[in-house]
């Protein structure tokens, strides 16, 4: 008995009890939701012209616009979309790449695509872009005359890796100023995202 009662208390000491209050590692924060309205994406040019005009960059770590030339994890001019990662494609006023972020589109719905596949994601390159430009390439139809409208793919989720390393999915749903129902390109303004997104804030976790 006496012996059994030395080793307890040589094993507190030594500080090998544990207990429920044991750190198991930081506590992960709360995935995040976010719509975003009316993010201005202008540009010069176009229509067989030389396109031009600064890109809108959004930070997902903020979840806002921003002017940084480091800070951003995607930006907008047009119908173009960019992450911050690879390379850029030399159009006037793009800007360069400073980190890793990459992109893939994957099919579903905000709610079905529940976890990150890093094995699809690229960057951006001096041939193609992550998320593709053009009508049916990327995240948006182009139905020309007699409408002309920029209309999002339904069942289209932009998956991105951040700068940061970290991850967000994106639905975009309207590329016409404050969202109409039935937007009418004669009479709406273009070049206004809204969108929703979810972003994981914790490092090494692919779920949403």
């Amino acid at each position: 008995m006496r012996t059994s009662k030395f080793l307890i208390l040589m094993a507190i000491t030594a500080g090998f009890i544990s207990c429920s209050s044991d750190d198991d590692g930081p506590d992960l924060q709360p995935v995040q939701s976010q719509t975003v309205s009316n993010l201005h994406a202008p540009q010069q040019g176009g229509q067989g012209q030389p396109v031009s005009g600064e890109f809108s960059k959004f930070d997902f770590d903020t979840g806002q616009a921003t002017t940084s030339d480091t800070d951003w994890d995607i930006a907008f001019r047009g119908t173009t979309i960019i992450v911050n990662g690879g390379v850029s494609q030399g159009t006037t006023d793009e800007p360069g790449r400073t980190s890793e972020a990459a992109a893939y589109i994957a099919t579903g719905t905000m709610e079905s695509i529940t976890s990150v596949d890093t094995g699809l994601f690229t960057q951006d390159s001096a041939s193609e872009l992550a998320i593709p430009s053009g009508s049916d390439n990327g995240w948006y139809n182009y139905s020309g005359p007699p409408n002309f409208l920029i209309t999002p793919l339904a069942g289209k989720i932009l998956v991105f890796r951040t700068s940061e390393g970290r991850y967000a999915k994106v639905e975009i749903l309207s590329y016409y100023k404050d969202a109409p129902a039935n937007p009418d390109a004669t009479t709406n303004e273009s070049r206004y995202y809204t969108f929703n997104f979810v972003y994981q804030p914790n490092n090494n976790v692919t779920d949403f």
